[in-house]
């Protein structure tokens, strides 16, 4: 019976002993070993064999390009805004050994990493400007996590911004700032057009007054240019000029009978001599 049982008892031992040497590695995995507590070596995909009990597997890397959804957080921006902003980091294990000695939790250290370095970034933009350039956030962003990825044996291939915002009160805020920006806008608008059309009732009543102007003067000139003539016409026939100052003026006479307001009309006794102090040529 002590035969079989030690018998048992080596079997399992050997069957144990090859099951921890013989180590089989996944495709997109690299396991690290230790030997006595120390780094021994790294297995790549593949089988391989390690010494039982002495070798032990510590740490298995993914290497695959590894995708860190970085939480949303506050940041203030330079111009003391709040908004809200998170990210999402791709990452790949370049070097196993930094990736397992050179930093506790890779994964949590490149997270808070971005979660530091996108308030960095954005503490120094204004609102408008944080808002309005991902672009910009995203090479920034990219460019500080690279040289501090490498020393922990990791390469950032990529860092998107998923979602940049303001916070509700500052959602509020900014509504109602557009709101009166709107509003000032309109006023101004409202304020330009009648300006506008103060102007050119101004423009219309100046030309307006050119016009009247223009035609008075050219009247006065055709008036002139009329008694020159009439004048010319009649130095030496004193008859005919009589004649129709005195028609013109029992014209006017018949007019003024015609009133309403008018109840009598009187008529000078000497209706020649009149016509001859209009014309200015009264004889004495």
């Amino acid at each position: 019976m002590l035969g079989q049982t030690l018998a048992i008892v080596i079997v399992i031992f050997v069957i144990v002993s090859i099951a921890k040497g013989v180590r089989i590695v996944p495709q997109g995995e690299e396991w690290v070993v230790e030997r006595l507590g120390k780094y021994n070596g790294t297995l790549t995909p593949g089988l391989h064999i390690v010494i039982p009990y002495i070798d032990v597997v510590s740490y298995k890397v993914i290497t695959k390009d590894l995708i860190l959804d970085v939480e949303q957080q506050e940041v203030i921006t330079k111009d003391n805004a709040v908004i809200l902003a998170n990210a999402i980091a791709f990452v790949k294990v370049t070097d196993t050994v930094k990736a397992v000695y050179g930093v506790t939790e890779f994964q949590l250290a490149i997270k808070n990493l971005v979660k530091t370095t996108l308030r960095s970034i954005i503490g120094n933009m204004d609102l408008d400007e944080s808002l309005s350039s991902r672009e910009q956030i995203k090479a920034k962003l990219k460019a500080s996590l690279a040289d501090q990825a490498i020393d922990w044996g990791l390469t950032v291939k990529s860092v998107e911004i998923q979602d940049i915002k303001p916070s509700s009160s500052m959602q509020t805020a900014m509504e109602k700032q557009a709101a009166a920006e709107r509003e000032r806008k309109a006023m101004v608008t409202l304020a330009e057009g009648e300006k506008q059309s103060v102007i050119l009732q101004a423009q219309g009543r100046l030309e307006s007054a050119k016009l009247d102007a223009d035609a008075q003067i050219r009247l006065a000139e055709s008036s002139a240019t009329a008694i020159a003539a009439v004048t010319s016409a009649i130095t030496e026939r004193e008859l005919p000029a009589l004649y129709l100052l005195g028609e013109k003026y029992i014209n006017a006479l018949r007019e003024l009978g015609h009133s309403n307001n008018s109840k009598f009309v009187v008529l000078p006794a000497d209706l020649q001599e009149s016509l001859k102090g209009i014309l200015g040529r009264a004889r004495p």
